[in-house]
Formats: C-alpha cells, sequence, structure tokens
C-alpha cells in the first residue's frame, strides 16, 4: 500500500520499511523530525514520505497512513506526554 504512492521512476536506495519505522518512531515519541535518531534514514526523507502517506485524497476519509497504521493494529498515545507525566506526579 504505502509503495502505490510514489511514482516508480528509480530503483530505491533505502528500504520502505525503514522509512516507516522512523515515521512510527516520530508518532509514538512525539520528537521533532531533526531529532530523529542516526539509526532512521534522513529525517528529511522521513518527513516526505510522511507528507505523502498523509495526504487524503477524495474518495477516501482517511489517508494511507491511517489505513495501514488501523490494518497494523498500531495504537499511539491516547494522551499528550505532558498530561501523562502529570498523571503520575499527582498520584
Amino acid at each position: 500500500m504505502l509503495e502505490s504512492v510514489r511514482k516508480k521512476t528509480r530503483p530505491r536506495i533505502i528500504d520502505l520499511y525503514h522509512i516507516f519505522c522512523g515515521v512510527l518512531y516520530i508518532l509514538k515519541s512525539g520528537c521533532q523530525w531533526r531529532m530523529l535518531p542516526k539509526c532512521f534514514p534522513k529525517w528529511e526523507l522521513c518527513y516526505y514520505y510522511f507528507n505523502l502517506w498523509n495526504n487524503k485524497d477524495k474518495k477516501s476519509p482517511d489517508s494511507i497512513l491511517e489505513i495501514v497504521l488501523k490494518k497494523i493494529g498500531w495504537r499511539g498515545p491516547t494522551k499528550q506526554w505532558s498530561e501523562r507525566e502529570n498523571q503520575f506526579c499527582n498520584n
């Protein structure tokens, strides 16, 4: 599904799995794009694919990224980090 978004013009150098893992890391941790660890592809490349995958078309109310995340059963954090941190401090 993720490969269908971009036209194939030349062979890929970096596997889409690594880019997808970088995007998942950003979504899970909530860190800035420039703070993506070096074990992932460059942040610019991950950000480029995130924008491609996150665009919603007129046919479907969900983006490709949302469809894939639902398909793999991924659940993001339900509360912001600041809310979770304050929850533990108040107990």
